[in-house]
């Protein structure tokens, strides 16, 4: 694998889930107790990150490490959506069923 086809995509994922969540590099760097420098050369791939840093990174963006190093979803993403669902009145949750299953047809019609 072509490393830095590797860091870009994981700082891409980051990139793109901090945006998400509406969060500056400054807001990251803070939250995370990292410098706005290492997030910003982490989002354009100019350095590899080390493990306790990108475990600093997840936890603030509630995605596992291994949605940021691979993008797959695993366990531990679908444990931080139940702790999110948890957040929400029933009513709530029903419309986001309602939401997911949508997705699931439109996504999946053909299978």
């Amino acid at each position: 694998m072509d490393v830095k086809l590797y860091l870009n995509e994981v700082g891409q994922r980051i990139m793109e889930r901090r945006k998400k969540l509406g969060l500056t590099q400054e807001e990251l760097a803070e939250r995370s107790g990292l410098t706005t420098q290492f997030v910003s050369y982490a989002e354009s791939g100019k350095r590899a990150s080390r493990p306790e840093n990108l475990m600093r990174i997840a936890a603030v963006l509630g995605v596992s490490t291994d949605y940021l190093l691979t993008g797959d979803i695993i366990d531990k993403d679908r444990l931080l959506l139940s702790e999110k669902l948890n957040k929400l009145s029933a009513a709530e949750v029903r419309i986001v069923e309602s939401i997911i299953d949508e997705c699931i047809n439109l996504y999946h019609r053909d299978e």
